[in-house]
């Protein structure tokens, strides 16, 4: 596990620096490199965002073959390594991507994804990404490296141990699949987890959501209780907007006795939608 400023990738063919223990750092080997940037499959138009440089393992051969890249990197000693060797169609931003005003850095026209993200910090920059997708319908796609556990979490289908908020609010605004499988030692020194590169592609709603507010509210409070039926796990929301659970239920045509992770999508937007209703 890293940690929140974690980078884990090396250029091939340069001097890479040293790792550092307060950033947790593992650096992806060249060949590994190599297959993630296949996997991206880049074009001589695209221009990307690429979250979290490093020293460059992704970000110089991605230059090689784009019209513009953006990345964005928090370790200034990185920063620097990085800046020595990047092409013309390249500029570095040292910050912190949770904390960077995104709109000063997507282009008018779309945008495209790249990154290695921080794993314990993976779920929050995955939400940014969906958020600047449904403000600014300028993402194209995202191709990022995640722990294997949250790349499991984001693919997950409904009546799975793994399927919860992170699978539904992303696979509402995104086609996700899975790319590619990397073993610790496909970095060095070797973290102690295994690895998994995702792509999602933006697009609109899966289904039709009457208030997303609404919709996101209401999902991450019945899963807090996952395992307890409807009519348990949705009481504290159902109470917050003065609605009788069983009611809610009935209105949206679902059998109270199911749990949260067995609900599909177009089904938690019915139940949403008679919420949203509700407070109107």
């Amino acid at each position: 596990m890293r940690s929140a400023r974690a980078q884990r990738e090396g250029a091939p063919g340069d001097e890479v620096p040293r790792t550092r223990k307060k950033y947790g750092q593992h650096f992806l080997e060249p060949v590994w490199a190599n297959k993630v940037v296949e996997v991206i499959a880049p074009q001589p138009d695209d221009r990307f965002l690429e979250i979290g440089s490093g020293a460059g393992a992704l970000t110089i051969p991605l230059a090689s073959r784009v019209a513009e890249l953006t990345a964005i990197e928090v370790d200034p000693q990185m920063v620097a390594t990085l800046r020595r060797r990047v092409p013309p169609n390249v500029r570095i931003v040292q910050a912190d991507f949770l904390y960077v005003d995104l709109r000063s850095l997507l282009p008018p026209m779309g945008v495209r994804i790249a990154g290695n993200l921080p794993y314990n910090v993976s779920s929050p920059i995955l939400f940014a990404l969906l958020d600047a997708h449904k403000r600014h319908a300028g993402l194209i796609d995202a191709t990022v490296m995640l722990q294997r556990e949250v790349a499991d979490r984001i693919q997950a289908r409904p009546g799975t141990r793994d399927y919860g908020v992170l699978s539904i609010l992303i696979q509402l605004h995104a086609d996700v699949r899975h790319r590619l499988s990397l073993p610790p030692g496909a970095f060095r020194p070797p973290p102690k987890v295994h690895s998994a590169v995702v792509s999602l592609r933006f697009r609109a709603p899966a289904v039709d959501v009457v208030d997303e507010a609404v919709f996101e509210s209401m999902v991450k409070s019945m899963f807090t209780q996952r395992r307890k039926m409807l009519t348990n796990a949705l009481a504290s929301f159902s109470a917050a907007r003065y609605r009788d659970t069983a009611d809610a239920l009935r209105d949206a045509s679902i059998d109270p006795r199911r749990r949260p992770e067995t609900l599909q999508l177009e089904e938690l937007a019915r139940l949403a939608a008679v919420f949203a209703a509700a407070t109107r």
